[in-house]
């Protein structure tokens, strides 16, 4: 069935019920993981103030030393379970788009993230990661809530 699958997380509380239960899917199948962390573009974060308040060379740091404390925490859970994995911090990419790109670039058999069921104008302001992923990928997608 399935023997390789990324478990996307943004480190969040929500993001972590994905990842324990992407670890242990893989365990019960014997598959390895690829614990993926996006980081959107600066350009997509910080806007006027902001962009001066938070330089791109701070905000490229702050952003690699948040996606190693992610990843590593994903990688000592999948060391615990005894899950074979690898960790990859893709840079520069709106979420949604930066795990199906790693999806297929992998060549992975399952992508497995959180969603914030956001619904109704919440979901129109700020989008839906998830929707998106399942919308844009070909390889099937777990959603976890």
């Amino acid at each position: 069935m399935y023997k390789h699958l990324i478990i996307a997380t943004d480190g969040s509380e929500l993001a972590q019920k994905a990842v324990d239960q992407g670890l242990a899917l893989a365990k019960a199948l014997g598959a390895k993981v690829l614990a993926v962390h996006v980081t959107p573009p600066w350009t997509s974060v910080a806007v006027g103030e902001v962009a001066i308040a938070l330089p791109i060379k701070n905000y490229d740091r702050m952003a690699a030393e948040n996606a190693q404390n992610v990843l590593a925490d994903v990688a000592m859970r999948a060391k615990a379970a005894g899950v074979a994995y690898e960790t990859l911090h893709v840079k520069d990419r709106l979420p949604a788009q930066g795990i199906v790109e790693a999806a297929v670039q992998r060549g992975v058999d399952l992508i497995v993230m959180s969603s914030h069921g956001r619904s109704g104008l919440s979901r129109l302001l700020l989008g839906s990661e998830a929707n998106e992923v399942v919308s844009k990928s070909t390889v099937p997608v777990l959603i976890c809530r």
